[in-house]
């Protein structure tokens, strides 16, 4: 936003839809007084496909990303299973952003198991925060898309987002939260049971992960593989699997993608 103007910029298809979200919004705060924050609310009410954060409006671009917004919409546990650049931690972490600034959340939870691609903490230089940097930066990154650095730091230091391994939240109840498990494809059945059972009043828990990337020992069967057959029928855990088709990255990413997957089905 420049001079009182909004300038969006990216291909034709994409500045459209987000020309029409802009737009659904901007009308919401117009038609009263009142609280912005509200307004804003009430419009992705609305419309929950798209989410306003205070650095940019995020649409669902494909059927798969769409049936992943309205099921957090609705329900207070998502599992979201596919690969790789399928927009699963992208658009939790918006709306987990979304939900804390209209006030329907007191804090965000972004959590990781901190142990993959073959590699233990214990053999690890440094201290355990120089540790599990590394493996947690994603989570950073994907804040750094949708809030100032400067508020970033403050609500971190304030405790109202939190990023932390997925070891932390042992013994914890949170309530008010919006707490996201990222590649949970890597977490054992226990640790699953533990992170689920963690969520406390008002909350709403986003889990992500790809099935295909476990990094687990291959005597260790996956926690996430596990709950799909052990919370399926559950009201109010809903199951999203998404594919190449909801990619959303380099075209190319797509191809790929389909390529592992040819190979691993012959």
């Amino acid at each position: 936003m420049r001079n009182e103007c909004i300038y969006l910029k990216g291909n034709e298809r994409n500045v459209k839809e987000a020309t029409q979200a802009v737009k659904k919004i901007l009308k919401e705060i117009e038609r009263g007084r009142g609280d912005t924050r509200k307004r804003i609310k009430d419009a992705e009410e609305k419309d929950p496909t798209c989410i306003t954060t205070p650095k940019r409006l995020v649409k669902a671009k494909s059927e798969g990303q769409i049936a992943y917004l309205k099921a957090v919409a609705s329900n207070d546990i998502v599992i979201s299973i596919g690969p790789a650049g399928t927009g699963k931690t992208y658009l939790g972490v918006a709306k987990a952003v979304s939900e804390l600034i209209a006030k329907k959340v007191e804090r965000i939870i972004l959590t990781r198991p901190a142990v993959e691609a073959g590699e233990s903490l214990g053999f690890l230089p440094g201290a355990i925060e120089e540790k599990v940097d590394p493996y947690l930066r994603p989570l950073y990154d994907a804040l750094n898309d949708f809030l100032p650095y400067d508020r970033i730091k403050k609500y971190l230091s304030m405790k109202i987002i939190e990023v932390a391994p997925l070891a932390y939240m042992r013994g914890r109840t949170l309530n008010d939260s919006f707490i996201i498990l990222d590649e949970a494809q890597n977490t054992t059945g226990m640790q699953m049971k533990m992170f689920l059972t963690r969520m406390g009043w008002r909350s709403k828990v986003v889990v992500t992960g790809d099935i295909t990337q476990i990094d687990l020992p291959s005597n260790i069967y996956s926690g996430l593989v596990e709950i799909q057959h052990l919370l399926k029928n559950i009201p109010g855990i809903k199951f999203i699997y998404l594919n190449e088709k909801d990619v959303v990255r380099h075209h190319l990413v797509q191809k790929i993608i389909k390529a592992y997957e040819a190979k691993d089905s012959k």
